[in-house]
């Protein structure tokens, strides 16, 4: 089969992605484990959704991380052993439940931030080289194709 200069292209984008997400994770998680032994990278998403969402429940954990409610409640319910999160109830809504981070938690969540800051402070080399141009050329393509992937699980969780 003969490929069409398009068809090369994409498959050199979607391999250099693919190639790129494994460095960084051949990079970066090491780092993240031997910080977080004690807890897993879902766990520590799960509390960087927490802290930054207004009235985080079970219902947008599951849709923040791809997963059915059940599995939602699964992870909150460790972080709730874990005294990471507490859960709590507002009196205009007494039958949904919420949660927020504990100090431990919010220790938890600070240390995560200030590695991705030393993440981002190591990467910054890079991004000084490139233009503005480029710069939305990228943005412009992944967020087209976050929101083309975003589409599809959501329909493989809703079957």
């Amino acid at each position: 089969m003969i490929m069409t200069n398009l068809q090369q292209n994409q498959e050199q984008i979607m391999t250099s992605l693919t190639d790129l997400f494994n460095k960084i994770d051949a990079y970066y998680k090491p780092q993240m484990e031997a910080e977080f032994s004690n807890i897993s990278l879902s766990e520590i998403e799960t509390i960087e959704f927490i802290a930054k969402t207004p009235y985080p429940n079970v219902t947008k954990l599951a849709h923040h991380l791809y997963m059915t409610r059940g599995a939602a409640s699964k992870i909150a319910k460790k972080l709730l052993k874990k005294n990471l999160v507490e859960s709590y109830q507002i009196p205009q809504n007494k039958k949904e439940i919420y949660f927020r981070l504990t100090k431990e938690g919010q220790e938890i969540n600070d240390r995560h931030e200030s590695l991705h800051q030393k993440f981002s402070e190591n990467d910054q080399v890079i991004f000084d080289e490139l233009t503005d141009e480029s710069v939305n050329n990228i943005l412009e393509f992944l967020n087209k194709y976050n929101n083309h992937l975003d589409s599809a699980i959501r329909n493989n969780i809703e079957k």
